[in-house]
Order: structure tokens, then sequence, then C-alpha cells
């Protein structure tokens, strides 16, 4: 007769933070800092944005080259919303990523009838922005680090990766990128329009945050997954 296989808990240096508790309780002894920065809308400048919704793969390349970034924040200067709260609560809302309860869908209006007149297109949940990833994978090296892992969400697989091969190729697959010596995870929710970086060193988080010009803010002791629907019920 088979036993029951109960998989063991994951590091918590290669995954993110759970759901249903604190992300810096979850992180508790294992990394000081966390930062939240949010996904960039996309701007297409020199390529048709018809290929973003078109069975057309586009790669990271192609993004970098031929689009541009607009941030929460200029996006907020288009539209009625009045922080990035209630855009993150429309982001969600628009890909059904939210109990009925939280939903807004007057704010995911806003969203596609901004992104359309302005040409843009929403930030992708799940997954590290290309528009960013470049960027952060030289801020790690700057950090003095050559390679660094690549891991599953759920901390089962990793691999050694070269960083410099992962900026000149587009091969990066998986989202959860952490150092060998477990001083830096950069990490994103499957659910959500922004990733994380955690650390164990305020400076080195600051000065990270400071060559990928993220937008973003710290986490506070409170501050949760879904910091948005939180934040919004308190007001």
């Amino acid at each position: 007769m088979d036993t029951e296989r109960v998989a063991p808990e994951p590091h918590r240096h290669t995954v993110c933070a759970d759901e249903d508790v604190s992300i810096k309780e979850f992180y508790k002894g294992v990394f000081n800092e966390v930062y939240i920065f949010f996904h960039p809308f996309i701007k297409p400048v020199t390529i048709d944005p018809k290929l973003f919704n078109s069975e057309t793969n586009i790669d990271k390349f192609q993004i970098i080259n031929h689009c541009e970034m607009v941030t929460w924040k200029e996006f907020l200067a288009l539209n009625g919303l009045k922080s990035y709260e209630e855009l993150d609560i429309g982001l969600r809302t628009r890909i059904l990523g939210l109990k009925k309860e939280y939903e807004n869908k007057k704010f995911t209006e806003i969203i596609n009838t901004v992104s359309g007149k302005e040409n843009l297109i929403p930030p992708t949940e799940g997954m590290l922005p290309e528009l960013l990833i470049n960027n952060l994978l030289g801020a790690i090296k700057k950090e003095k680090y050559d390679w660094i892992w690549v891991g599953d969400e759920f901390g089962t697989e990793r691999k050694l990766e070269y960083i410099d091969d992962l900026i000149n190729q587009d091969t990066l697959a998986r989202h959860n990128l952490f150092t060998h010596d477990n001083s830096i995870l950069i990490t994103t929710h499957w659910d959500s329009h922004f990733s994380m970086i955690c650390a164990d060193d305020r400076k080195k988080l600051d000065r990270i945050i400071k060559w990928c010009n993220l937008e973003g803010f710290y986490c506070d002791d409170h501050t949760e997954i879904y910091w948005s629907v939180r934040t919004s019920k308190k007001e």
C-alpha cells in the first residue's frame, strides 16, 4: 500500500511569498527587506501593436528595441484613477483575478479605454516584464554576481544560469531568480502585475532599485500580496 507523499516546504529564499500572510512575515529570518516593483505598460513605437493580440510570438528584443515603457504614475496621469491601489485592482479585475466582492469593473473599463486611446499594452501578470529583465540582470551583475539560479514557482526545480547568457538571449522561462548565497531573490506572483526584490541588505536593494529606475514601494510589516485590496478596504 502506497503511503501519501507530502513534499517538504520550499526554501523561502527561492519562492514567492504566500498570499495569506504578510510578505515580510513570510520571509522573516531570510530577507530583511522586500521591494514591490510595478510591471510597466508597454507602448509600441516601431512595431505593430496588433502583434500583441495575435498568435505571433514577440520576443524580448523586439519589445526592448521597438517599444517604450509607461510607468503606473504616468498612466494615472492619463485617466481618472486616483491611486496605485485602484490601478492594481483594475488590472486584477481585468484578468478575473479577484473575488467578486473585491472586483471593480469601472476601474477596468478606464484601463481599457485609456490603453486603447493611448496605444498602450497593459502589463502582463505572473512574469517579469521584458522591458525590465535585462536591467535587473545587469544590476545583479553590478553586485558582483556572474551566475544566478532560475527556479520554478514551487521551489522544486532550479537551473544555474550565466547572467550574460540570460541578458544576450531570450531564454528566461521561469521567474524566480536567486543568488547562490541566498542574499537576493527576484520573484513574481503568478496572478499579479508586479514583482518583488527581496534582499538581506537595504543598501544593496537601494542600489538595484536606483540602477533599474524601478517604480514601486518597500513592504512594511503588514503588506500582503493583495495589498491594494487590503488598503482600499481600510479607506
